[in-house]
């Protein structure tokens, strides 16, 4: 009897508890598939309106405190004076001011390295262009999620430029309020010598 009870206990109890990990890490991906979809949907054509992946709903919703701290830091100096609210005048995602509708899509989460998991996301962005190889590159997005508050966000977003070099963005945001503070300084150390 306590043979059949243990089986029983076993065939109900051990797959839910491996279906654990895969839901677990498919909730991992959820603030990056937010964040690619809003990007496909930008890059896609048509008469649909830009969605800005960093308005105030989506900030609370998809990233992590330091990483809001530091985005805020930086809105305060937007690039464009006719936009007023955000720090970069390009797309963050595709790492440009142009781009073809998205071909290729792939989310993959990795395995987690202690706090953090890395999600990459992979696509085509300018496959519309033509096949030679330029046109036809893989673009590689590595997208750092945490666990804030019991559910998945997004701590970093990191690209890699065209001579192969990783950058942060919340290093980028970070610079781009040490670049303006400086400003200021070096403007008052100019006006003596103007006199």
């Amino acid at each position: 009897m306590q043979k059949i009870a243990a089986a029983a206990f076993l065939s109900v109890f051990l797959p839910l508890s491996f279906g654990v990990g895969p839901a677990m890490a498919a909730d991992v991906t959820t603030p990056v598939k937010a964040v690619m979809d809003a990007t496909v949907s930008n890059w896609a054509g048509g008469d649909s309106d830009w969605q800005d992946i960093f308005d105030e709903n989506t900030l609370a919703d998809r990233y992590s405190k330091d990483f809001i701290a530091k985005y805020k830091a930086a809105a305060q100096f937007p690039a464009a004076d006719e936009d007023g609210i955000s720090p970069f005048d390009y797309d963050v995602i595709v790492g440009g001011q142009d781009a073809c509708p998205l071909q290729d899509l792939n989310i993959a989460p990795q395995p987690p390295k202690g706090d953090a998991t890395e999600v990459i996301a992979t696509f085509k962005k300018l496959a519309c262009q033509g096949s030679d190889a330029d046109s036809q590159a893989t673009t590689t997005v590595r997208f750092e999620v945490v666990q804030e508050g019991g559910k998945p966000v997004i701590d970093d977003i990191i690209t890699v430029d065209e001579g192969g070099q990783s950058n942060s963005l919340k290093g980028v945001m970070q610079d781009i309020v040490k670049q303006q503070q400086q400003q200021p300084s070096d403007q008052q150390q100019k006006q003596p010598d103007q006199q």
